[in-house]
């Protein structure tokens, strides 16, 4: 059975504390779910509570969830108005937490604003053709192959290649790679998937063409036939569109943060940490943007978001 008091206990300490506030009449949109003293707890403050669950209360079900985090939110008024009781919201300490999570989540808002929201499905779309133009080309080769354990075996299947015999049809009959249900066909590859030996051979072959001579790897003994070469085709939008778009927010949020220093002069008294903060943002500034399109594996990019 779950035990409410323990998850309300972690949950708590995620859930953005409310204070005191008058009562109201009740919101036909925004209904009372709950009293403490005189205090009422909105259906808007639970789903609040909920949407900041620890990550692990995250994964309960629904219905779970929506109790631990009104158990929460019931702890956090209780104690709250002992705590304005006592003008604990009076004292320094305080006031500056609270002066730091206002300054915090106006930020938040300005870069979800400005940012987030103002991005267009055509600029992701822009960036994203941009990225492609500019990647270098990435030769790759589809390549058949048909392995045994000896060259003497290698030898006899190039020999009966040459009397006319088809490539697959021998590759299943002979070949003790797992693939030899396919024919031997490895797909594309580009430069670095295969072992050297295996790799040289098959990009220096036309189209078309086998091995006129076995290959020795670590596996055995291979016999190689190119079927096509092409340039890597860059990932479908689709895949990548969610990366290339954290890379336009990242961007924006930069070219904001400029333009917001450029406007108002920052002084940083400690010459020491000024200089490291100075340095800090010379690196920044000549850091190189990540790739949003990558032709073999796809695209990450970092998380723009500010820090929550």
């Amino acid at each position: 059975m779950l035990k409410y008091n323990k998850l309300a206990a972690a949950v708590a300490f995620a859930t953005i504390v409310t204070f005191q506030a008058p009562v109201f009449a009740a919101d036909a949109k925004d209904p009372v779910v709950a009293k403490v003293g005189d205090v009422e707890i909105h259906q808007s403050e639970l789903d609040l509570a909920i949407a900041n669950l620890d990550p692990q209360l995250g994964q309960l079900p629904d219905d779970q969830k929506k109790v631990a985090a009104l158990s929460a939110s019931i702890d956090v008024k209780l104690l709250s108005q002992k705590a304005a009781a006592e003008k604990l919201d009076q004292t320094p300490d305080f006031q500056a937490h609270m002066a730091y999570l206002r300054d915090r989540e106006l930020h938040n808002a300005y870069f979800k604003a400005h940012v987030a929201d103002s991005i267009k499905d055509d600029e992701v779309k822009a960036r994203y053709d941009k990225e492609v133009a500019a990647l270098p080309k990435q030769e790759e080769v589809h390549a058949r192959h048909i392995l045994v354990k000896t060259e003497d075996e290698a030898k006899a299947i190039i020999k009966e290649l040459d009397a006319g015999k088809d490539f697959a049809e021998l590759a299943k009959e002979k070949s003790t790679d797992p693939n030899k249900a396919d024919g031997g066909d490895l797909g594309y590859f580009g430069h670095g998937r295969m072992v050297k030996e295996f790799e040289d051979a098959a990009f220096a072959l036309p189209v078309g063409t086998y091995t006129k001579t076995p290959v020795k790897t670590d596996f055995g003994w291979h016999v190689i036939k190119v079927e096509d070469k092409r340039n890597a085709p860059p990932p479908p939008f689709d895949q990548v569109k969610d990366q290339v778009r954290q890379l336009v927010m990242r961007d924006k949020y930069l070219e904001l943060l400029n333009k917001a220093k450029t406007d108002t002069k920052v002084v940083i008294n400690d010459p020491a940490l000024s200089k490291a903060y100075d340095d800090a943002q010379k690196q920044q500034d000549a850091a190189p943007a990540d790739d949003a399109v990558a032709p073999a594996d796809g695209a990450t990019a970092p998380d723009a978001q500010p820090q929550q």
